[in-house]
């Protein structure tokens, strides 16, 4: 990846480990799906009327919406009200790393580098370790909740790799249409209509700031980017930068909630930093997937 496009990804992977915490942060007194549901809905409106529809097919726009976004976040919200919290949350979401890489290799005919997938090992080691130093607190039911959302993301980002849609922010936006109806019908199921109409009367402030930052800049602004980044680089390139996030996620948790890592998570948080910096390393050659001009060709001929 170009130095632009590598701090563009370290971006969205400091917004988003600062995201897990805002989340819990707000929401208190609000049912998980309706939540989602509202921080999807702030995506959609009024940004839809400003941003044109993507040049993608509509099964595209919509599975990219119900993997990434719709299964993504519905379990995780879910999860993380059972009892997950942000700093762990963000650790196993990153799961999706390795399927994303693993069903990129066979969907796509992806295969990663060797320097990738020792990279993303190492990585994977960190995560790890950060797990084992968390404790066996956390209920078995909000991990595997927490497992299918990182399922859920892995498969969405290899179907926007697949749609090579011009324009992450439109896809983003579009994409987030197929969301806040389903959720809000779950949370009326579940929660129950007497819940779902307190909540929403009692909307507290704490819950509009952490609607804003998710819907502005975790979705907005951090899908728009990593979108883009997915639709110009292999996914082995660009998602191995989410890894970052729980080192983020944790670091915030521990500023803010006042929620300290301990020595497995410093350690397992480092060892993460270096698997990210190997997987990120690319091979020599290779280019962005788009079409260059005449100016571009002879560039790349000329840095070969």
């Amino acid at each position: 990846m170009s130095t632009r496009d590598s701090l563009l990804a370290a971006l969205v992977a400091t917004i988003w480990g600062i995201n897990f915490v805002v989340i819990d942060w707000g929401m208190a007194g609000v049912p998980p799906l309706l939540f989602a549901a509202i921080r999807f809905t702030a995506v959609v409106v009024p940004a839809i009327f400003f941003i044109a529809r993507p040049d993608a097919p509509w099964r595209s726009i919509l599975a990219v919406g119900a993997f990434m976004s719709l299964g993504q976040f519905g379990f995780l919200y879910v999860a993380m009200s059972a009892g997950m919290p942000p700093g762990l949350a963000a650790l196993v979401l990153q799961a999706q790393v390795v399927f994303t890489i693993v069903i990129a290799a066979g969907a796509l005919k992806e295969v990663p580098t060797r320097a990738q997938a020792a990279g993303v090992a190492l990585g994977v080691v960190g995560l790890v370790i950060v797990g084992v130093g968390r404790g066996g607190h956390v209920p078995l039911a909000a991990l595997g909740l927490c497992l299918l959302g990182a399922l859920s993301w892995g498969i969405g980002n290899v179907v926007a790799r697949a749609a090579r849609v011009p324009g992450g922010l439109s896809l983003t936006v579009w994409s987030a249409v197929v969301v806040p109806v389903p959720l809000v019908a779950l949370s009326l199921v579940i929660d129950g209509p007497a819940a779902v109409a307190a909540a929403l009367t009692g909307f507290s402030w704490p819950a509009a700031i952490s609607t804003l930052y998710t819907a502005g800049l975790a979705s907005l602004v951090g899908y728009g980017i990593f979108n883009s980044l997915l639709a110009r680089w292999p996914s082995s390139a660009v998602v191995p930068w989410v890894l970052l996030a729980p080192v983020v996620a944790m670091g915030s948790a521990w500023l803010i909630l006042d929620q300290r890592p301990n020595a497995a998570e410093l350690g397992g948080g480092a060892l993460l930093l270096v698997g990210v910096l190997i997987a990120l390393r690319p091979p020599r050659g290779v280019l962005p997937l788009r079409s260059p001009g005449p100016v571009e060709v002879s560039e790349a001929a000329r840095v070969r």
